[in-house]
């Protein structure tokens, strides 16, 4: 393949390859050239570092999930429904990932731990959805009045059984809804206006 073929994308997409099937600890550069047909120096021109191929796939693997949320938080319609939606989307787009693709998933939560400026962009843009939804159900008489940014972090790290990858081997027990549930109800009695 002639180096001006290759695009950021191909080495991401071979990159992810190569996580989901030798791991982040076993997967180098040059794993990733070779099973693109490139030197490792043609990878290089992608990425400065391997940290940052393994900080650019977790980016694009985060980044997936954050469309379907931001829509949710963008409705105008009432914030209960939407923070419960935002929700259940976040956990079951985990929990099906967790259970279709268990060694890219796998891949992930090792490299999460590594990738700090990665994870901390990505809980930032969550609780951003949150904080805009937690604020519409203020506006609405839906919940108390509160800074909706510190909310938004305190229903985040609420739910965090819910959707951190360290708890992804209970996760498979019962369906999202039933374990969400009693979760749900006491984040309603705590948001509930007066």
């Amino acid at each position: 393949m002639a180096s001006e073929a290759l695009t950021r994308d191909r080495v991401l997409d071979t990159a992810e390859e190569a996580l989901r099937r030798f791991g982040p600890a076993k997967t180098t550069v040059v794993d990733v050239a070779r099973a693109l047909g490139v030197s490792h120096g043609t990878v290089y021109r992608h990425f400065a570092s391997k940290a940052e191929l393994r900080d650019a796939v977790l980016e694009r693997w985060l980044s997936r999930m954050s469309p379907p949320l931001a829509a949710i938080a963008a409705e105008d319609s009432p914030a209960t429904d939407r923070l419960r939606r935002w929700f259940i989307t976040l956990i079951t787009f985990k929990r099906d990932k967790a259970r279709d693709d268990p060694d890219l998933f796998a891949a992930y939560a090792l490299m999460a731990a590594d990738a700090r400026a990665v994870i901390i962009a990505h809980v930032t843009e969550l609780n951003g959805h949150l904080g805009r939804i937690l604020a519409d159900g203020v506006e609405r008489g839906e919940f108390a009045p509160g800074d909706p940014a510190e909310t938004a972090r305190g229903v985040w790290d609420a739910t965090t059984w819910f959707h951190h990858p360290a708890h992804a081997a209970e996760w498979a027990a019962e369906p999202v809804a039933d374990s969400f549930e009693p979760v749900w109800k006491l984040l309603l009695m705590g948001l509930a206006a007066r």
